[in-house]
């Protein structure tokens, strides 16, 4: 029998993030952690383990704290996941549509199905998450309580589905990052990568138009490019990018030493091929 993936995650068991975990990894053992940092510490003690954690939302931004986390432990990204997130309404065996008074889970949860909350009148109950609250409802056993959390979830908790599909918006996508220890990049192939970089520039005029000059001049594109303050200070930024390619390839290598020159520190996090996600408009 093959040996399962050790893999940890933020988050009650049926979040968002676990639903990840199955997707990227049918043969997984899952380990939920309370907090980002946890299951950063997990990985890093544990070269057995690898993590899958959120980076960002096509309606919700960038998820906070993960672009200091990265850097201060040091793992390196193994792929990307791009998660399409579908709200559901859940409720306790035999409850009803008609039933359902109050509604709780996570703020983003509830913020992305407020169309819904408002035409059926429901009020709202902010939870830490959106698995933790089906599961609060499915230990308390009241009818008039509903959550809003993933399929996975229900399942989890022994919940009803009453009404599928509740967010306000389709295209709610929640791209993660798979994690690890393990540092040795994919063999360069006929594939699509992404090489992912934080940098620090160095404290001089036009220092950010100098340093991306050699992505220009090389022909090499950049499809992330973001900015986040160093922390105890609004003085000095680091800058995280993503780069349509592979560290092998002469012409990345050449930008890459250029915007070396202009930096003061500069840590490729990871070289990975691009989720099939990226290219399905394309």
């Amino acid at each position: 029998m093959k040996e399962k993936i050790k893999i940890a995650f933020q988050g009650e068991k049926g979040a968002y993030s676990h639903l990840a975990c199955l997707e990227v990894f049918p043969n997984v053992e899952a380990t939920a952690c309370s907090t980002f940092e946890e299951a950063f510490q997990l990985a890093r003690d544990n070269s057995e383990y690898k993590i899958v954690i959120p980076i960002e939302n096509s309606l919700a931004g960038r998820v906070a704290d993960i672009h200091y986390l990265i850097p201060k432990y040091k793992l390196q990204i193994h792929a990307e996941h791009f998660q399409k997130v579908k709200h559901n309404l859940l409720g306790i065996k035999g409850s009803k549509m008609k039933d359902i008074k109050t509604v709780r889970s996570h703020a983003q949860a509830l913020g992305q199905a407020q169309k819904f909350i408002s035409d059926n009148k429901l009020i709202s109950v902010i939870s830490a998450d959106t698995a933790g609250s089906a599961k609060f409802i499915s230990e308390k056993k009241d009818k008039s309580e509903g959550a809003i959390a993933s399929d996975l979830a229900a399942k989890i908790y022994n919940l009803d589905i009453l009404k599928s599909n509740v967010e306000d918006e389709s295209g709610n996508v929640t791209r993660f990052f798979i994690m690890g220890k393990d540092s040795k990049h994919p063999e360069l192939k006929n594939k699509k990568y992404i090489t992912s970089c934080i940098f620090k520039l160095k404290s001089i005029p036009a220092a950010l138009y100098k340093a991306l000059g050699g992505f220009a001049t090389n022909g090499v594109n950049l499809c992330k490019l973001e900015s986040f303050s160093v922390k105890n200070t609004f003085e000095q930024v680091n800058f995280y990018i993503d780069i349509e390619g592979h560290i092998e390839d002469p012409s990345l290598q050449k930008a890459l030493e250029e915007l070396g020159f202009h930096t003061q520190k500069l840590d490729v996090l990871g070289v990975y091929e691009a989720h099939q996600f990226r290219f399905k408009n394309k």
